[in-house]
């Protein structure tokens, strides 16, 4: 054995060879030094030779060939045996990696050395276990405390009860070991000025109202007071086919069907000089004397910083979002309301107009012959604000994540506004932590669980981070779940969200029970269309908007509701408190904060638990065949009356069939795929995230046009509103665009750019 071994080593000293060294000489040349061994000789090359020098091997005696060969087929032997003993069964160490203690140990800081087992970890529990255990995590025992904790007399945003809150939030996160962390931004939130009230004068009427509306224009304006009912659009042209001169005038509305920012901006569009708001009683049924908060923003996040984030070290020049209004509004509450209407005078109203609310002994005429004053006072203020995150981390896909979010600031208390969708926040996340430390189960994917301030101002918070991070979380995001007013009373249900978690959203109101206690929330919505029962189109003022129209984002808000009603009547109001929303749930309402939080949980879970993600990406084709459809009539009725030439649409329909071929190819792909097969999966999931994105029209500016979703967002490059222009060259422009736009996204669709159908 010992001559075998030293004819190896003689062997391999003569063949082995390592880094050459270039090492300059003492006169200034260069040598190569090849070191062979530790007990090699050094040989040096002359200057001018050849890097690649090799010193010829020796020749080996016959004998030395031959205790080679023998040594080498024991050490094939010797490996063979140890190989066959340590692999003869499974080993206990490589069952206790499948165990329950090893997968908890390894959560939730999945190491990067630790991805090679994910594929065990992929082989995880089934489904209807995960449901069961989620189920009994979440019981209304556990919400009663948790509601009565969050619940705050105050909590507006950058305030010390909010950064408190803050606080306690990252202190649950950091009990459950979900690493969490804060996000700090530096914001300008408007509020009224203490030593200058804004104040209404009318004839001898003056209010000071206590409400007001946050980045109102400010000033004093004087204007002939005008009724305009809700300030919608078909409003506005009641009064002017009434010849009610809207330009210069105070228009008086009442709040609802629209946001305050969509109000004010039709109002400014039709040449307005101020607006007010009030809370009629065939709307809000409550005290006559409450005051109405909201804001005017037309759009998400601060709007002194639009298409950026509100970084302290960002030194962008001073800018102003162009959703921000240029007249000023104010609310103003009923009983100030109706002593306007009493005095207001002008044209009487149609029987049937839908202008008529329910304020006892008012006319409801439209005014126009009196003068009314409107000041406002408002003050900019900076503040600091919290976002504060925790994750569960995945064990395939980490860097593929949920996120599910709730606001945790107020105009007063806010108990269904923040108190509960805080509390569904905390208790989901801890029940989903609990399910990986202690019962085995293993997300594929990672969730992130957000609590956001100054929500109450436009989704500052929320929009901040994502213009902040989009670079590190583009693309990235699967899903965003909103939990904000995710209670709201008992009895019926309602949802706003992306088409592509249209199938997924019904497959979870059919598997979860209903609070009602019979039946599934599917079953609430009684016989008929659930998608016309329960779908109702994502607002401007829904808090998973931004995720949506602005960063392409499949998002979804639901709410649990009282039946035949569409909107919380205390949101923003001193009245949003635990008594209010505990009469419109029966004082049932720990038991529909664990039902929303079984639901979100439900919807998130099975993002991050399969395979293959739960985005039904043919739920868009109705969508865009309905949007294109409306285009291509108008521009045919333009062709056709000779207001448009040289214009045609076909090529928008043709883009709209690529679509529905791409949309289709990814549906014959799953088919087709081995789901098992991480990697392909992963690529199937890739090309289903990108319709969202793909949608986003990218010839806007997010500066001026932060809406940019090419269907569901807001601004002349979307597809409702060329079909509505009345502007041939913008038409003939955004419908260029728009056709690319569409075109693109089925491209992205198809993923290989040797797939894409060239067909346009």
């Amino acid at each position: 054995m010992d001559r075998v071994r030293s004819a190896f080593n003689n062997m391999i000293k003569s063949e082995r060879y390592s880094r050459f060294t270039l090492q300059p000489a003492e006169d200034g040349e260069r040598h190569i030094e090849v070191k062979l061994s530790d007990d090699s000789v050094e040989v040096r090359e002359p200057a001018g030779g050849s890097p690649s020098f090799r010193p010829a091997p020796r020749r080996q005696p016959r004998t030395t060939v031959c205790y080679l060969a023998l040594g080498m087929l024991l050490i094939f032997i010797t490996g063979y045996v140890l190989g066959y003993v340590s692999h003869r069964e499974p080993s206990e160490a490589a069952q206790a990696s499948c165990g329950p203690a090893a997968q908890t140990a390894g959560q939730p800081e999945v190491k990067p050395e630790l991805k090679p087992v994910a594929p065990v970890a992929a082989a995880q529990m089934d489904w209807d276990d995960v449901t069961q255990l989620l189920t009994q995590k979440l019981t209304s025992q556990a919400f009663d405390k948790t509601l009565s904790d969050f619940d705050l007399p105050k909590r507006s945003a950058g305030s010390a009860e909010d950064i408190r809150l803050a606080n306690r939030i990252r202190d649950e996160f950091k009990k459950a070991n979900m690493e969490p962390w804060t996000d700090v931004h530096y914001v300008q939130l408007q509020t009224p000025d203490s030593a200058r009230p804004n104040s209404v004068r009318f004839g001898s009427d003056v209010f000071t109202p206590a409400g007001f509306l946050a980045y109102s224009a400010t000033g004093t304006v004087q204007g002939k007071l005008v009724y305009g009912n809700y300030g919608r659009p078909e409003d506005l042209q009641v009064l002017q086919k009434k010849n009610v001169v809207l330009s210069g005038s105070v228009l008086l509305l009442r709040a609802g069907k629209i946001s305050f920012a969509e109000q004010v901006d039709n109002a400014a569009t039709k040449g307005a000089a101020a607006v007010l708001i009030y809370p009629d009683s065939q709307d809000y049924n409550y005290v006559d004397n409450t005051a109405l908060y909201g804001h005017v923003h037309l759009g998400s996040g601060d709007p002194f910083t639009p298409g950026f984030p509100s970084f302290n070290h960002t030194q962008f020049p001073p800018t102003r979002s162009s959703g921000l209004p240029k007249i000023p509004a104010q609310t103003i509450t009923a009983t100030q309301a109706a002593a306007l209407l009493q005095n207001i005078g002008g044209p009487d109203l149609d029987a049937g107009s839908g202008f008529k609310g329910g304020l006892a002994a008012v006319a409801y005429r439209l005014g126009g012959a009196e003068n009314a004053t409107v000041e406002v006072n408002n003050v900019l203020v900076n503040k600091e604000i919290y976002n504060v995150f925790g994750v569960i981390k995945g064990f395939t896909d980490p860097d593929r994540y949920v996120v599910l979010g709730a606001q945790r600031d107020a105009w007063g208390s806010g108990y269904a506004k923040a108190t509960v969708g805080t509390s569904v926040l905390i208790e989901l996340a801890k029940a989903v932590h609990e399910m990986v430390e202690k019962d085995g189960f293993r997300p594929r994917r990672s969730l992130v669980f957000a609590s956001w301030s100054a929500g109450e101002y436009g989704s500052v918070g929320a929009t901040e981070w994502l213009e902040g991070y989009m670079s590190s979380i583009d693309r990235r995001v699967v899903s965003y779940i909103s939990l904000d007013g995710a209670v709201l009373g008992r009895g019926s249900f309602m949802a706003s969200a992306s088409p592509l978690l249209y199938s997924l959203l019904k497959d979870t109101m059919k598997d979860e029970k209903s609070p009602l206690g019979s039946g599934s929330v599917y079953d609430m919505m009684g016989a008929g269309n659930w998608e016309a029962n329960a779908l109702k189109p994502m607002s401007m003022d829904d808090p998973a908007f931004p995720f949506l129209a602005s960063f392409g984002i499949p998002s979804i808000s639901f709410h649990f509701i009282s039946p035949n009603t569409e909107a919380y009547a205390y949101y923003g109001t001193s009245l949003d408190t635990v008594d209010h929303l505990n009469y419109q749930t029966a004082h049932r309402t720990s038991e529909m904060a664990a039902a929303a939080a079984r639901f979100a949980g439900r919807m998130a879970l099975r993002l991050v638990h399969d395979h293959l993600l739960r985005l039904d990406v043919s739920r868009y084709g109705g969508v865009v065949t309905e949007a294109v459809r409306r285009v291509y009539g108008r521009v045919n009725r333009l062709l056709k009356s000779k207001q448009l030439e040289d214009v045609s649409a076909n090529w928008l329909n043709r883009a709209r069939g690529s679509f529905q071929r791409a949309a289709r190819s990814i549906n014959s792909d799953i088919l087709n795929t081995d789901l098992s097969d991480a990697e392909a999966c992963r690529i199937l999931n890739d090309r289903i995230m990108s319709v969202e994105h793909n949608l986003l029209s990218p010839y806007v500016s997010p500066v001026e046009t932060p809406f940019r979703h090419l269907l569901l967002g807001r601004g002349d490059h979307t597809l409702a509103a060329i079909a509505e222009t009345a502007d041939m060259q913008q038409l003939h422009t955004q419908l260029a665009l728009a056709t690319w736009n569409l075109q693109g996204c089925a491209n992205g669709i198809v993923g290989n750019v040797w797939d894409i159908d060239e067909e346009i």
